[in-house]
């Protein structure tokens, strides 16, 4: 139920058909009683200050989740951001301070560790190789040295978005180790993909899986297939892994946490969301 006392937080991003995060919070706001709901709003890049700032002119605006092709322009639209924000370069959600400023933080990145840290995996001290540099490639880093990594190898088939990562994470993390221009995967204790490898059935593989040990931990980023031929690759290998759903689940709590809502578990999630009976309709609506 929509009423005259619900808040809104606006999905701003272009094109629409592929947003996810309305099949997950509106149904947890509707089964928790939360007055409150996630509204996509197609929005292209030349109109997207004009409209960031008309949406916060709202009374009843909570705040604004930010997708492509968005995330780094929005950057240099709001009053701070988080230093996650800053090393990725990017910015995926925005809320309006009391005074009227706008602040920004990043949370793809949060969600991916946050997912690993449930599972278990010792971050602190550990190595990982990122491949893939864009957005969501550079938020884990970010969040990948937050969580305290002690080495980072980045890769990407461009070297400039690597090297450029790589220069903000040195400055933001002095003691970290960072080095770019290799996806040998031999040795590490993480291996993310942040590429889209993987969202077709003839894609490569992102890395040599022969070079792959068993006590490392591999995790996707790719949320069309839930078991990528990446995934199953590693399986094959002995390592442990991570589907790319899990990030998206594990990073709506930290949302809810940065809007001021109540938080979740990723269980509860799960539990109530609409996104796989949204997949199953496509998919049927694509095989009639």
């Amino acid at each position: 139920m929509i009423d005259g006392d619900t808040e809104l937080i606006v999905h701003l991003g272009f094109p629409t058909h592929s947003f996810k995060a309305p099949l997950i919070y509106n149904p947890y706001f509707e089964s928790v009683g939360v007055n409150a709901v996630v509204v996509p709003m197609g929005c292209r890049p030349a109109s997207f200050e004009a409209t960031l700032r008309s949406v916060f002119a709202l009374s009843n605006i909570r705040g604004a989740l930010i997708t492509m092709p968005h995330k780094v322009s929005v950057m240099g639209l709001l009053d701070s951001v988080s230093r996650t924000a800053r090393v990725a370069g990017a910015c995926n959600a925005v809320k309006r301070l009391p005074d009227g400023r706008l602040v920004g933080d990043m949370f793809d990145g949060e969600g991916f560790v946050r997912g690993l840290l449930r599972k278990g995996v010792g971050l602190h001290g550990a190595s990982a190789l990122v491949v893939g540099c864009g957005g969501v490639g550079s938020a884990i880093a970010a969040s990948l040295a937050g969580a305290g990594v002690r080495q980072l190898a980045l890769f990407d088939i461009d070297p400039a978005p690597g090297r450029a990562l790589a220069q903000r994470l040195c400055e933001a993390y002095p003691g970290l180790r960072v080095e770019t221009g290799s996806n040998d995967p031999a040795g590490f204790d993480l291996l993310v993909n942040a590429t889209p490898l993987g969202m077709g059935p003839a894609d490569p593989l992102p890395v040599d899986v022969q070079r792959l040990a068993a006590h490392t931990f591999v995790a996707e980023v790719v949320m069309r297939t839930e078991m990528t031929a990446f995934l199953l690759a590693a399986q094959a290998r002995g390592c442990r892994i991570q589907v790319g759903a899990d990030m998206l689940f594990e990073m709506v709590p930290a949302y809810l946490e940065f809007f001021g809502f109540p938080s979740a578990t990723p269980e509860q999630l799960r539990h109530v969301s609409r996104l796989y009976d949204h997949d199953a309709a496509a998919a049927l609506a694509c095989a009639g």
